[in-house]
């Protein structure tokens, strides 16, 4: 009997767990393959070839198309845009789910009920929240809710998603990102806290630490530079894929100004615009890419990451 066991295990146990893993990774394998390998591939080829209106392109440019989207204007103004936007949102989304992540930590009661409603934006869609915020929240008018809490204080009432000067649309466009991405922050630092040994605490209270700053200074920011770095690199990619906030938000304004449209906008009216020009945006999209790539990669060796937290 033992015999058989054994020849049946090994005539159908490593058969079986191997086609299982395909029957479960397989259709994952193949959607990553046909929905972003493919088209990065196709990319990639278009970027070489004139291709206006088509994606089967039969002039080769080149290089072409790489030399014409670096030296245009409109495409390093995009990149500034980027910048711009990563020095608001980058540093603020962090402070604000560190500190979100410190005060739900310290909660000892109904820590799982505050997590998930501060968590819970991040499930929301971002055309959504773009929407709510430009016609419900900054909509402009005077029965709008950013208008009736300035009106409260005697205050004029502000054209919010105007592309004039003060450009008050930042705000717009920020608060609404920062709503939709602090509560997923937050998380990866409450599970960086959640690994941080009590016997630390409890060292530094016998050395007569104080609690609040010096407790946070010396012991809780050193052992999360791991999770802050990553924090760090997730908020820069994210940043220069921005893209749905700007457009549904700043769609509607004329001339969209130098400083109102990131990488992504610019190359969706590239290569989807009425010009249609395919291989442009493709190249432009390959840009981008190498140099999200190229900040990753940089960032991540400056801060060495992957070193142990302490």
């Amino acid at each position: 009997m033992l015999g058989e066991g054994g020849a049946g295990r090994r005539a159908f146990g490593t058969q079986n767990r191997t086609l299982w893993f395909w029957v479960f990774v397989g259709p994952f394998l193949l959607g990553l393959g046909v929905f972003t390998y493919v088209p990065l591939g196709w990319s990639v080829y278009l970027s070489f070839f004139d291709a206006h209106n088509t994606v089967t392109p039969s002039d080769f440019v080149g290089f072409g198309n790489y030399t014409e989207m670096l030296g245009n204007k409109a495409f390093t103004d995009s990149l500034w845009t980027f910048l711009l936007f990563s020095l608001f949102i980058v540093p603020t989304t962090f402070v604000l789910s560190l500190a979100l992540a410190l005060m739900v930590n310290r909660t000892r009661g109904a820590q799982a009920f505050f997590r998930s409603v501060f968590f819970l934006p991040a499930a929301c869609s971002y055309v959504v929240a773009a929407l709510i915020w430009k016609m419900s929240l900054f909509n402009g008018v005077r029965f709008g809710l950013a208008n009736t809490v300035l009106g409260w204080f005697g205050a004029d009432q502000t054209a919010w998603l105007s592309t004039t000067h003060p450009p008050w649309y930042w705000l717009v466009v920020v608060t609404v990102r920062l709503w939709l991405q602090a509560g997923f922050y937050m998380v990866l630092f409450l599970a960086g806290l959640q690994r941080i040994s009590p016997r630390l605490y409890e060292a530094a209270a016998v050395d007569g630490a104080r609690p609040g700053w010096q407790v946070l200074r010396h012991i809780t920011l050193p052992q999360l530079r791991t999770t802050s770095v990553a924090v760090v690199l997730l908020l820069v990619i994210n940043a220069f894929q921005a893209f749905d906030e700007f457009y549904n938000l700043l769609s509607d304004a004329r001339g969209y100004p130098p400083y109102a449209r990131p990488p992504l906008v610019y190359l969706y009216y590239t290569a989807l615009g009425q010009g249609q020009n395919l291989g442009l945006g493709s190249a432009g999209a390959v840009i981008l890419a190498l140099i999200i790539a190229v900040v990753t990669v940089g960032q991540a060796r400056w801060f060495s990451l992957g070193n142990k937290e302490g």
